[in-house]
């Protein structure tokens, strides 16, 4: 096969006649690929210019400067000028699981129940799903899916975002167990402490009950789990069995102190691989975190603070105050309006608001692959990973200049078509806008 070179990435565009349903997930691809002469962004703080990539199968084989390229049977991307990125991960997400917030029918998140351990978000993931592919317009290639409601929601499961089903979507199955952290403290109703949702009882109390149950619960699991004679399987409880030998992370949904403090008293009473997801409150016990190596997932930046008192712009400079600190933390873009879509413009904003442009980076590439459990794989652009790379003609972390012009999943070369795309060259042709 002749060489084939594609210069400045000047492909052919998709048939904008496609319907959605035609946009293809890209067959695997055996032999060389070369990304040459970018700016290429490890992931880990580097920034490497005029660098070419080597990727052999899938796997990043060899990254540097000059790099010999066969003459034939390899694909050679030129990437002069532009910026080369790791494909960026939403760590927490009901993509794929939702389909449109307000639309019940559409959504398959939820099990009815307290304790849902053996729940699995993996197997009610819809490829098929229209927002699936917006995501990759930003640079997004991994989530974490994630099941929600009652006490223990279930595993949550990572996928690749170009997938046939979820069999073909699963990147790693049952990483972590899910647990949402009751309150602790008084919610305001609407109706000024009357009406439906008016607080019934004590919750501080009621909380700190249903977290000695969840203690007791997790407790059986782990006799169970260690217990080698056991007449009778119990499902609940064979879900939670990786949680005790750490092939599972129990993720905590907390965001106040005293939530993150039950967390930490879950990670020594039970010996836990604890992860908080939410933490807007993290900041003032940072030093309890990093002495106990529990990691932070700053679930939503671009929203108000979670207490009244706190400054405004707290959520902007939560990450920096994490990384001042020494905390593992990943950022999160959980809206449920763009679902994900704004992830590198929320590490953005971080980057305003104290960060580096190559630690917010971190933050939604190698930090979350490592709060994941995979950064042995993915998370960073370096040799013996796969080849999850994005390439943008400007700054990924930009809204202005972030346009991601080709993405590769373990060394496929996606297809970048989306809804969206389409509803544009739709409406250009009706109103004949050149």
């Amino acid at each position: 096969m002749k060489k084939l070179i594609i210069a400045a990435f000047a492909l052919l565009p998709f048939t904008s006649s496609f319907a959605q349903d035609d946009v293809y997930p890209a067959k695997e691809y055996k032999g060389l690929l070369f990304i040459k002469n970018g700016i290429v962004h490890v992931g880990n703080g580097q920034v490497l210019e005029n660098a070419t990539i080597k990727i052999s199968n899938g796997k990043i084989e060899q990254i540097g400067t000059n790099l010999p390229i066969p003459v034939d049977d390899v694909k050679v991307f030129d990437a002069t000028g532009k910026h080369v990125y790791p494909g960026l991960i939403l760590a927490n997400s009901n993509l794929g699981l939702v389909e449109v917030n307000s639309v019940r029918a559409s959504s398959d998140a939820e099990e009815i129940g307290d304790y849902n351990a053996g729940i699995r978000s993996i197997v009610a993931y819809n490829t098929d799903s229209k927002v699936i592919n917006t995501l990759k317009q930003t640079g997004v290639l991994l989530a974490n899916v994630v099941p929600q409601g009652g006490i223990i929601s279930g595993t949550s499961s990572i996928v690749q975002l170009d997938a046939w089903n979820w069999e073909d979507a699963a990147y790693v199955m049952d990483n972590a167990v899910h647990y949402n952290m009751p309150d602790l403290f008084a919610r305001p109703s609407r109706f000024g402490g009357f009406g439906p949702q008016a607080p019934q009882g004590d919750p501080v109390k009621q909380g700190l009950e249903e977290i000695e149950q969840t203690k007791a619960f997790l407790k059986e699991a782990r006799a169970y789990a260690l217990s080698a004679d056991r007449k009778e399987t119990n499902l609940k409880f064979e879900a939670l069995k990786g949680l005790f030998d750490k092939s599972k992370k129990f993720f905590v949904h907390a965001d106040i102190v005293k939530q993150m403090l039950m967390a930490i008293n879950f990670k020594k009473e039970l010996g836990l691989d604890v992860v908080i997801v939410g933490g807007s409150e993290s900041f003032q016990i940072a030093e309890l975190l990093k002495q106990n190596d529990i990691p932070v997932i700053v679930n939503q930046m671009h929203s108000l603070p979670t207490m009244t008192e706190d400054a405004v712009d707290l959520p902007y400079k939560l990450p920096a105050l994490l990384q001042q600190a020494g905390v593992l933390y990943a950022i999160n873009d959980e809206d449920g309006q763009h679902r994900g879509k704004n992830l590198p413009f929320n590490a953005g904003t971080a980057a305003a608001y104290g960060l580096t442009k190559e630690q917010a980076l971190q933050a939604i590439t190698l930090n979350a692959a490592k709060i994941l459990g995979i950064a042995n794989k993915t998370g960073s652009i370096e040799v013996g990973k796969d080849a999850n790379i994005v390439i943008s003609t400007g700054d990924i972390l930009d809204m202005r200049s972030n346009n991601i012009t080709h993405a590769f999943i373990q060394g496929r070369h996606l297809d970048l078509t989306d809804k969206h795309k389409q509803l544009y060259d739709r409406y250009k042709y009706k109103y004949d806008i050149k």
